[in-house]
């Protein structure tokens, strides 16, 4: 054979083995690429199975796909059945093992979403791909094997309301939620129920939800430790009973700073409706009062965290409770105690109010309402404050040059521009002094002495007290009313204002201001709520302090000489006063609002029993309610 014919066999043969070797690269790189798709294709099918949580749909290698499903429920239990989303992140083959990352973002407990990149092992096995079960838990990498997802809510304590000094005045204290589960309660258990609670018809209920199918519990009523504990036996002994205990802010007792301080409920429908963000079924909120108002600042953050069993104080997602933020008031345990007891002593049915302010800072000490369960009349309340304006008309009269022990008439009526204006129960007072008029509160004295008066007088005097001011906002209160003086439309306008009837209107709280400001010297808007910080310039504003001298010596003498002497020698000194009797006719009803404010010591008040009927006055109504709370305090 010649060396040509080598060469050219030579060459051929290698052409052909070249063209075999290529085959066989190309190949393997063909299989290299079936088997990451497989592994690809398995670690997406777990992956779709863990998001339409059907688990046994999978293929596992060491455990079988029913045992993988019922350790994914055990596993995931706790974080309920939000919708999960679930994609292949990355998937690394080596040979017949490959490794694999899966994002999964959980929605659990209010709309939160739980996100976490989960690695999982997958193996090839007689041909097919499967995720490898039992080195490590296959729901998340912090997981052990056999461990589990705990879930811990926690609704957070609500902010407390505070006194002065930081007394508890609504602290939270356990209550005990009292409902029926119509799935295990029966008529007759449901009887049981409304004759241990005396709440009705819880029967007819239980029937409709059976009927319905509804299982939703069936709320009966909420107690107190003490009235819970009372009738615990009981209720745990009726069928289909549920009892949940939880903290809620309470006061000493059910009656004590109502209604001004509210209370605590489970939000409505209607909050839910106007508020989505905020509230949700099954949370609790204020419902009225200061805690309604101010809800946004007691009401917690609800925490939610999620942890693995095996390390409980690690957490994997979520964050703790925000509690809410105190509400700082003014007002004085005791002081506000006095008040009650005081309103409290009233005949039943009663109606009024009790407002006490430090003298020294002007704050709200008290504000105290009879009934206790009706509306706000202390802060918020609109009443013609009768005589107890005299105080106002009588620094005018002062300020003007009135010397209070001139001679100043008090017959038993007077005619302005043919309107007729008399003394209570026509009394006259003979030949008295202007001090005189003031003590025995002569309506004809001041009417004939106010009739120079201009348009505007009582209003720019009774500003100087604070009356018809704007300093609402620095209450902290809702709709504190600080009263309403008008320019005088006429004689007998300014006749009536004079003596606090016709257009003038105040409220208790406005009218404590007044003495608290003839104490002091000056007048400070009063304050009651301190933290949120209210709104509003508090700078003192000072008084005339030569016509406050006379102003005070004739508000003693109203005590000592005049129509309030059932104050005078009372426990706690000597208590400076003047009384009001505001009689009106209304929708064919005739009656009297009957005051005293004054002060003690450091402590300004203001007393209203309102609709007292005809005839009975501030000196013989309110004063005796005065006395009673000045003296429960002092031996407090």
């Amino acid at each position: 054979m010649s060396a040509r014919t080598v060469l050219a066999t030579t060459t051929a043969g290698l052409l052909v083995a070249a063209g075999a070797g290529g085959y066989m690269l190309w190949n393997d790189h063909a299989e290299q690429q079936r088997l990451d798709n497989d592994a690809r294709l398995a670690a997406a099918a777990f992956a779709d199975a863990w998001s339409s949580r059907s688990l046994d749909k999978a293929t596992y290698v060491g455990t079988d796909p029913q045992a993988a499903a019922a350790d994914f429920r055990t596993t995931t239990a706790q974080l309920g059945n939000g919708t999960i989303r679930t994609s292949v992140k990355s998937v690394t083959r080596d040979g017949d093992a490959a490794s694999a990352t899966i994002d999964v973002a959980w929605q659990v407990s209010g709309g939160q979403t739980f996100s976490w990149t989960d690695p999982i092992a997958l193996e090839r096995s007689n041909g097919k791909w499967g995720v490898v079960a039992g080195k490590r838990s296959l729901w998340h990498p912090k997981l052990q094997t056999n461990d589990a997802f705990v879930v811990r809510l926690d609704a957070g304590q609500r902010g407390e309301i505070k006194g002065r000094d930081g007394a508890g005045l609504m602290t939270n204290q356990s209550v005990y939620d009292i409902s029926l589960d119509p799935t295990k309660a029966t008529a007759a258990s449901a009887l049981r129920m409304e004759r241990a609670t005396s709440v009705s018809g819880l029967s007819a209920k239980v029937v409709a939800a059976k009927a319905s199918g509804s299982k939703a519990t069936i709320p009966v009523i909420t107690y107190r430790k003490d009235d819970f504990e009372a009738r615990a036996s009981t209720l745990r002994s009726i069928d289909g009973a549920v009892i949940a205990e939880r903290q809620q802010p309470l006061a000493t007792n059910r009656s004590f700073g109502q209604p001004l301080l509210g209370n605590v409920g489970a939000v409505t429908a209607d909050m839910i409706k106007k508020n989505p963000n905020t509230y949700r079924s099954g949370m609790y909120a204020g419902t009225s009062g200061l805690q309604q108002q101010y809800d946004s600042v007691m009401l917690p953050k609800a925490g939610m965290t999620i942890a693995a069993r095996s390390e409980p104080q690690t957490a994997l997602f979520g964050a703790a409770a925000k509690n809410g933020s105190d509400l700082v008031t003014t007002l004085d345990p005791k002081v506000q105690d006095a008040a009650e007891k005081a309103l409290a002593n009233l005949p039943q049915g009663s109606v009024g109010a009790i407002v006490a302010i430090d003298v020294k800072t002007s704050s709200v000490l008290a504000a105290a309402n009879a009934p206790a369960y009706g509306i706000e009349r202390a802060v918020t309340g609109r009443y013609a404050p009768g005589s107890t304006f005299k105080i106002v008309s009588g620094f005018e009269l002062l300020k003007k040059g009135l010397n209070p022990d001139t001679k100043v008439a008090c017959p038993q009526q007077t005619s302005i521009d043919g309107l007729s204006f008399r003394n209570f129960e026509g009394e006259s007072l003979g030949d008295p002094t202007f001090r005189d008029d003031f003590a025995h509160s002569c309506n004809t004295a001041f009417v004939n002495s106010t009739k120079g008066f201009a348009a505007g007088d009582l209003q720019q005097a009774a500003a100087l007290f604070g009356i018809g001011g704007d300093w609402s906002k620095a209450v902290g209160v809702d709709g504190a009313y600080t009263g309403n003086v008008p320019t005088s439309n006429g004689a007998t306008d300014t006749a009536a204002m004079t003596i606090g009837q016709g257009r003038v209107q105040v409220s208790p709280l406005a009218m404590a201001a007044v003495a608290a400001s003839v104490a002091r010297g000056s007048f400070v808007p009063p304050t009651l709520v301190t933290s949120p910080a209210p709104a509003g310039d508090r700078t003192p504003k000072p008084l005339d302090a030569s016509v406050l001298t006379s102003l005070r010596q004739m508000m003693r003498q109203t005590v000592t000489d005049g129509t309030a002497t059932l104050a005078n020698g009372i426990v706690g000194g000597d208590v400076y006063g003047k009384t009001g009797t505001a009689e009106f006719a209304e929708g064919g009803k005739n009656g009297a609002h009957a005051w005293l404010v004054g002060w003690q010591g450091d402590i300004a008040f203001a007393v209203l029993v309102a609709d007292v009927p005809t005839g009975q006055t501030g000196g013989s109504v309110a004063t005796p309610v005065a006395k009673g709370f000045l003296e429960m305090y002092a031996r407090s």
